[in-house]
This record gives structure tokens, sequence and C-alpha cells, in this order.
């Protein structure tokens, strides 16, 4: 990983290309984020920077997390993310880190935590068939038979049933940056990312890029 950020998605909206062609993309308000400690392999066993995003009260912060900042010489933070780069050396503590990190074309992988749906049937949570809307079917969105008979007796792990949906960790990757406008901390990426406005999110290089 050479880069990574922090950020609060925005939403999404639509931009024009060169070509007047319509692009959907999302807003992710990234940063400024700022190095609150670095991790050596002389004192860590491996190397990293933690990052923290988004300025908090100070009532909303324990006393540990308070001194890590009072350490650091930084303010107060809500999202603390560690990142092991590929060069550390060029971070120090108390160092900001914006959005112009990124550049346009970048291909990057964003991770969020997605849509909570609450509990839900086997229809929408795995897109299964209803039954019969005629002649009488009292399982119309009901999972019906379990398939357990007196051998086994009983229904295998990982099956799919109702349940609790979404509110999962998810990384969408392969996304391209399409704008970054910096004065503002934004950054504008071609299509959909996890998770609901205003939640937050991780935009880092992508794996495969």
């Amino acid at each position: 990983m050479k880069k990574a950020i922090i950020g609060k998605k925005i939403g999404m909206t639509q931009i024009f290309d060169e070509n007047g062609k319509v692009v959907p993309v999302t807003v992710v308000e990234a940063g400024p984020c700022v190095v609150v400690q670095k991790k050596t392999s002389d004192n860590d066993g491996y190397e990293a920077i933690q990052v923290g995003f988004e300025e908090i009260r100070e009532k909303l912060v324990n006393k540990p997390r308070k001194g890590q900042f009072a350490k650091a010489g930084t303010t107060l933070r809500r999202t603390l993310k560690e990142f092991r780069l590929d060069d550390i050396s060029q971070y120090e503590v108390g160092q900001e880190i914006k959005a112009d990190v990124f550049e346009v074309g970048d291909k990057v992988d964003v991770a969020g935590v997605s849509k909570g749906k609450g509990f839900q049937g086997c229809i929408k949570r795995w897109n299964q068939r209803t039954g019969d809307m005629t002649h009488g079917s009292k399982f119309k969105r009901a999972p019906g038979s379990m398939g357990a008979s007196s051998s086994p007796s009983k229904v295998f792990k990982n099956k799919r049933m109702p349940g609790h949906m979404g509110s999962v960790n998810t990384t969408v990757i392969n996304l391209e940056i399409v704008k970054v406008i910096a004065e503002k901390n934004l950054i504008l990426i071609k299509g959909g990312i996890p998770g609901p406005n205003k939640g937050r999110v991780v935009i880092k290089d992508s794996a495969r890029s």
C-alpha cells in the first residue's frame, strides 16, 4: 500500500467528462487527516502510521485516548485507523494528510460499513423465489421446509435463512478517481461505494493496480 486516507461519504451526483458523457460519481470528504502515531520495527515489530480523522469534542473522548492525542500534540479526532504503508519515512507525527495525496486516474479500493437493513426474510436477504400466489399457497414469502429428515435431524450450518441483513464491512475494489478538489478536500470516485451518507470510509491504493 502506497497511500491511504480516511473520509466521509457525502453522497452521489454526476459530472460530464470531456466528451460530454455523464459519469456517476460518489463525493467523499477525504481528510484532512493527522498522523497521531508512527509504529516502527524496533518498537512495535512492524511499520505503520496511525491516522486520525474528524475533530471531536473533549467530553466525547476517554482518558486513555486523550493521553494518546496529547502525546502526539494533535487535536482530538473521532476516527482512528492504522495503515501499513510501503514507506513511512515521509510521514511525521502531527503531519496532515489531505485529499491531494490522490490524483485523477488513480485506481483505489474503498472500504466501509454497508447500510443496515435490519431483520429480513429469505426473499430479500438471499433473493430466493416466492411461493405460488394462487391455489391457496400458505408459503408466499416463508422459507418453507428446512430439508432435514430423521437423519441427520438438524439444519446445516450456513443455510440461507431469515436474519440480520447489511451493516457489515464491505470493500469495493478497483474504482477510479475522476476528480480531486483539493481546496475543499473532496474526492469524486466513479461509481458507488459502501455505506450511507455521512458514513466513514477508507480509501487506499487498489490491490490490483
